[in-house]
């Protein structure tokens, strides 16, 4: 299955200059909990984006630079070169950025996405999906806290 999970404001504002628009610890640990041991496909810039790569999981990245080869990493040219870089994976997840998710809807299973309440200034941004392709099936409301500043809704879809 092909799981897109992104983190995006009403807006669908994903980020800014490489960098997130918030912090928020919980939707950190969520995405720990369902990326770990898992292929994660990316493009090049979310991959830069890492201080190192993450933990317990094998790195897909696209990119159309030929010499381009982190440690560790597969490093494939489209989004469907990625997907048959993840064989024997029940997930592989799709973590960004704008452009790949992009690429990725159409070849996409489920989405889980958490909406975070708010708009933002943005430069990346999570494609417009509709309600007549996509099913919510399990949504989970989380206000805001001593930790978070923003309320967000962990939502995941299904296609119909």
């Amino acid at each position: 299955m092909i799981v897109m999970i992104a983190a995006a404001a009403e807006n669908n504002a994903l980020g800014k200059d490489n960098a997130m628009l918030w912090h928020l610890p919980d939707d950190f640990k969520r995405f720990k909990a369902l990326t770990t041991g898992h292929h994660i496909i990316m493009g090049r810039k979310t991959f830069e984006s890492f201080p190192k790569p993450l933990p317990n999981r094998t790195h897909v990245i696209i990119t159309k630079q030929k010499d381009y080869q982190p440690e560790g990493c597969i490093v494939v040219n489209s989004i469907e070169a990625a997907i048959a870089a993840c064989p024997g994976d029940e997930d592989a997840f799709v973590i960004g950025g704008g452009q790949i998710y992009e690429l990725a809807l159409p070849l996409t299973d489920k989405i889980e996405l958490t909406r975070v309440h708010g708009t933002f200034e943005a430069d990346a941004y999570f494609p417009v999906f509709t309600t007549e392709e996509w099913e919510l099936t399990d949504e989970e409301f989380h206000d805001t806290d001593e930790k978070h500043k923003y309320s967000f809704t962990y939502q995941t879809f299904i296609r119909k």
